[in-house]
């Protein structure tokens, strides 16, 4: 019996020791000799070099959504750009961006119903825009003023919003994973009908939660998509030495659940993927794992200069694939965008930017108090006595 797994809306390849149809029983002989069996996953694509879609493979979206979706992908690198300045200049402390990588966060999360949440990394402050975040308490968030989300109490790009279905970014590599799952499994016991989307990089990989919410997904049937960023890089660390296997997608294999590769710098791919994943768990059959194959064009973040660990060669390279310069080739193509829209979505996004930087400067630090809210349900009497106590000390200056 062949050991099938399906890979896109559609597809399904033959896991086989040869490029050929293999018995399972054949393929365990050749791993008895030494020799393991060779796995290859097709990528998902759906947007073509010259510009067109794959009729195939079309998701077939509206014009005017995709034009929405672009400016999106428009605003959310003009906003990454402009926060490195800002870091440069030392007016906020830390950035990490997803410059590269924005087809696969703001398509995926497109792809999200209104009741799914999202489990995030630190690269999808795309994704909380796009769901209805006002870039001022973004913006807020990066100062960690008294208006921050998160009250001051995390790293910039640290950010969380319930009422956007839109979990807490945290610093520890993979933990978001098993808090999705968790999710996902309490509201199917619920009967609730929603999905959870985790976002992850091909790092995460090997941290222990990955395992376990691989694991517990695919033996609860959790409805939770996996979306694994393959950007190339941990930092420092080449994706070819993260992981033995010819991909990250086959891992789903070992798991019991459904993977797929998708070009992760194909918006139309990365959505029609992700729908697909969500409509599969909507139904009951259980997780997804996705690898997204992208690259992320500038440093692992503000603190960062992969021009000590990556050739520049490369970098151009992943440049001629830049996900917003084919979004925008597409559209000019099809004559629903031009230089001169191009130009006005740039110039708002920076005015925006800037005002809610001149607002968020203004706005002070977070009460010293502050720092014992939403700790308790009903605050213990000894918090009481250190709020007191600190109270009556000096406040240091400065955020962060």
């Amino acid at each position: 019996m062949s050991n099938s797994v399906l890979l896109g809306i559609g597809e399904t390849k033959t896991m086989s020791a040869t490029p050929t149809t293999t018995s399972h029983a054949a393929a365990e002989s050749g791993a008895r000799k030494g020799e393991p069996p060779q796995v290859s996953f097709d990528v998902f694509r759906v947007l073509r070099d010259d510009g067109t879609l794959d009729p195939a493979t079309d998701p077939k979206l509206a014009d005017e959504h995709v034009v929405d979706l672009y400016r999106s992908m428009v605003r959310t690198r003009v906003i990454d750009e402009r926060l490195v300045v800002l870091q440069r200049q030392g007016r906020i402390g830390f950035h990490i961006g997803s410059l590269g990588e924005e087809a696969t966060i703001i398509g995926s999360a497109a792809a999200a119903r209104p009741q799914d949440w999202i489990f995030p990394c630190y690269r999808e402050f795309g994704a909380l825009l796009l769901r209805g975040m006002p870039l001022q308490r973004y913006v807020d968030n990066m100062f960690g003023n008294a208006n921050d989300p998160v009250r001051g109490r995390q790293m910039p790009d640290h950010y969380t919003g319930r009422q956007y279905k839109f979990g807490s970014v945290s610093s520890p590599i993979g933990t978001q994973i098993t808090q999705a799952v968790g999710f996902a499994w309490a509201a199917k016991m619920k009967k609730d009908d929603l999905a959870t989307l985790t976002y992850f990089g091909e790092g995460a990989t090997s941290s222990n939660e990955f395992h376990c919410g691989m694991n517990f997904a695919a033996v609860f049937k959790a409805p939770t998509i996996f979306l694994c960023r393959n950007n190339g890089w941990a930092i420092s660390v080449p994706a070819s030495k993260q992981s033995a296997s010819d991909t990250f997608a086959e891992k789903a294999i070992a798991y019991g659940m459904r993977g797929v590769r998708c070009d992760g710098n194909d918006l139309f791919a990365v959505y029609a993927t992700v729908r697909d994943a969500i409509a599969r768990a909507a139904a009951g059959e259980g997780p997804t794992l996705v690898e997204l194959l992208t690259y992320r064009l500038s440093g692992h973040s503000t603190s960062d200069d992969p021009k000590a660990y990556r050739k520049e060669q490369e970098v151009e390279g992943w440049k001629l694939k830049d996900p917003v310069v084919r979004m925008r080739a597409y559209l000019q193509k099809k004559g629903l965008w031009s230089e001169q829209k191009q130009a006005q979505v740039e110039e708002e996004t920076d005015a925006a930017l800037k005002a809610c930087v001149k607002a968020a400067e203004e706005t002070p630090a977070p009460s010293l108090e502050s720092m014992f809210d939403d700790v308790f349900a009903e605050m213990p009497w000894h918090l009481r006595e250190q709020r007191d106590e600190l109270l009556k000390g000096p406040r240091a200056k400065g955020h962060h």
